[in-house]
């Protein structure tokens, strides 16, 4: 395998993955990541990258440069490899022969960019930046996300009962009736649904359990039917918010 580092050795740092055949433009590239203090790692081939332990991409927030047109795995063929991934970093197209049909296909896929050759440093520079992040913005979400599955995971099923009604606006004593359980029951099962979910107060609680409708059915196994998902940036922002509320 051909590939080459450059860059910081801190590994909290973000990390560019260039890809592209022509030995010329990958470290052209590399060198100008570098004189901005970004660490990169260079592959000859789309096989070279996906063979390397980075396909992980490890805990740093990270983007692809891919050149369309190479031998072997062109680069929307690995776009399409790696979509099936749960999440994958931002990858800037770049490309001498690029089309708008081209360029159409990649950005529906979740490109990020697609820069036709030649382009200007700067233009790069700054659609690695934006693509960064990006990343660490949607990593964090991502932690949230999982914050708030792992809590809903620690409830009973009788809890997850109590706070899809807490969430519908039912009161006390409409549950404890549903339920055919006393009204005290009801605010004991309140305040365990409450701790576990980590709820400062009731107004977190009930937007905590509006935004586990939005979360896939597949991911968290539940007996609820799950509304459509609204907005995807709408939701992130909320998602955040009712965690650190």
């Amino acid at each position: 395998m051909e590939a080459s580092a450059i860059g910081s050795g801190d590994q909290r740092a973000p990390m560019v993955f260039v890809i592209d055949d022509d030995d010329s433009v990958r470290e052209a590239l590399q060198g100008l990541l570098s004189s901005v203090g970004l660490r990169s790692t260079g592959f000859k081939t789309a096989q070279e990258f996906l063979e390397s332990g980075d396909r992980d991409f490890g805990a740093h927030a990270s983007c692809l440069i891919v050149d369309v047109r190479m031998p072997g795995i062109g680069g929307l063929d690995l776009q399409n490899r790696l979509v099936q991934r749960r999440r994958v970093p931002p990858i800037i197209f770049m490309s001498a022969f690029g089309d708008i049909a081209m360029t159409v296909r990649a950005m529906k896929a979740g490109a990020r960019d697609f820069l036709p050759k030649p382009f200007r440093d700067q233009e790069m520079l700054d659609a690695v930046i934006s693509a960064l992040q990006y990343d660490q913005q949607m990593r964090v979400i991502d932690e949230s996300r999982e914050n708030l599955q792992q809590r809903y995971r620690s409830l009973s099923d009788r809890e997850r009962a109590l706070l899809k009604m807490l969430g519908d606006g039912l009161m006390n004593k409409q549950i404890a009736s549903m339920l055919s359980v006393s009204e005290i029951t009801v605010k004991v099962g309140r305040r365990s649904v409450m701790k576990k979910m980590k709820a400062h107060s009731f107004a977190q609680l009930v937007k905590m359990e509006n935004l586990i409708k939005e979360l896939d059915s597949e991911k968290i196994s539940t007996q609820y039917e799950v509304r459509p998902k609204e907005a995807a940036y709408r939701y992130e922002l909320d998602l955040k918010r009712s965690l650190h509320d």
